[in-house]
C-alpha cells in the first residue's frame, strides 16, 4: 500500500520563470541574490531564468543610476508563450501580483 503524501508541497501553479518575473517586476533593481532567495532557486538558476526571459523579449537589463546594479525593465505588451494563453498579455499576471499583501488583507477582513 502507497504511504499518502502531501501533495502541496510537489507542485505549484506558477513556474520559476513566473516567479523571477514577478519578483523584477515588484523591483527592477533587485540583485539576483535577493531573487534567489525569494523564489527559493540558486542564483545561477535566477541567471539562466533572467537570459531566457531576455531572449525570449520579456525583460530588458541596463545599468541604475549608480552604474554598478542592473536595472531591468518588462517589455511592455509581452504576451504568454503557451498557445492556450497566448492572447493575453503578462502585464496582468504582473497587475494581479504586484502588491500581494494587499489581496489578502482585504479578503481576511
Amino acid at each position: 500500500m502507497r504511504e499518502a503524501r502531501d501533495h502541496r508541497s510537489e507542485w505549484t501553479f506558477l513556474t520559476h520563470h513566473a516567479r523571477v518575473l514577478l519578483a523584477i517586476s515588484r523591483d527592477p533593481g533587485i540583485r539576483l541574490r535577493d531573487v534567489a532567495l525569494t523564489c527559493g532557486v540558486t542564483e545561477r538558476t535566477v541567471q539562466a531564468i533572467v537570459a531566457d526571459l531576455e531572449e525570449a523579449g520579456y525583460l530588458t537589463r541596463g545599468r541604475g543610476k549608480d552604474g554598478r546594479r542592473n536595472q531591468y525593465a518588462i517589455v511592455p505588451g509581452s504576451l504568454f508563450r503557451h498557445p492556450a494563453e497566448a492572447d493575453h498579455e503578462i502585464a496582468g499576471l504582473l497587475a494581479l501580483f504586484a502588491e500581494p499583501s494587499a489581496g489578502r488583507e482585504e479578503h481576511t477582513a
